[in-house]
């Protein structure tokens, strides 16, 4: 999973370098093209291991390849509120799909990966299979900054020790833009 980040990020570097070093002026008129972004979370998570809430923190990254169809990468610790030590970590990613509207940026997403789930008191732990459908709105504060509104995730963990575990929660945050080949600023 960590390599397929690296990879998206120099995936973007590549691409912006391209954008960055050509000898021709731009032309007069081009569409939105690929951005980056990455951001930080708070979440709240119903963990479906004895019914119990969860918060953590996570950092996500967004690489828009064209205006609305991008890949998203997210990792994601839920420590807080825990019971015997009991927590997940989760490392994903997927394509994500947005339709931006003035400021606002409704998504979908479909996203796959790693769990990792620690069991009460330490007596084992685990790495599972997750499969992660979710959706939220991001708010643009700007050029460079977004607002992560919501972000609602459902989990599949389905080769889990005791059968299905089905996480959901939702998440807000916030981003930064690192770049954009989009021609002029978009509002």
């Amino acid at each position: 999973m960590r390599t397929l980040l690296l990879s998206l990020c120099l995936l973007a570097l590549g691409t912006w370098a391209t954008q960055c070093c050509h000898a021709q002026a731009s032309p007069a008129a081009v569409g939105p093209g690929s951005s980056l972004a990455i951001g930080g979370t708070f979440s709240q998570y119903q963990m479906d291991y004895g019914k119990r809430w969860l918060g953590g923190t996570g950092v996500f990254a967004d690489l828009n390849l064209t205006q609305h169809i991008g890949i998203e990468g997210e990792a994601r610790w839920l420590r807080l509120n825990q019971f015997a030590n009991t927590n997940e970590t989760t490392w994903l990613a997927g394509p994500r799909v947005s339709y931006g509207y003035w400021r606002l940026e409704p998504y979908v997403k479909v996203l796959a990966g790693q769990g990792h789930f620690n069991f009460p008191y330490n007596y084992a732990s685990g790495n599972y299979f997750v499969i992660a459908p979710g959706g939220g709105l991001d708010w643009h504060a700007g050029h460079r900054w977004r607002v992560r509104l919501i972000d609602v995730e459902f989990q599949d963990w389905p080769q889990f020790t005791y059968g299905n575990l089905h996480p959901y929660g939702f998440s807000t945050g916030i981003s930064y833009r690192l770049f954009c080949a989009c021609g002029l600023p978009r509002k």
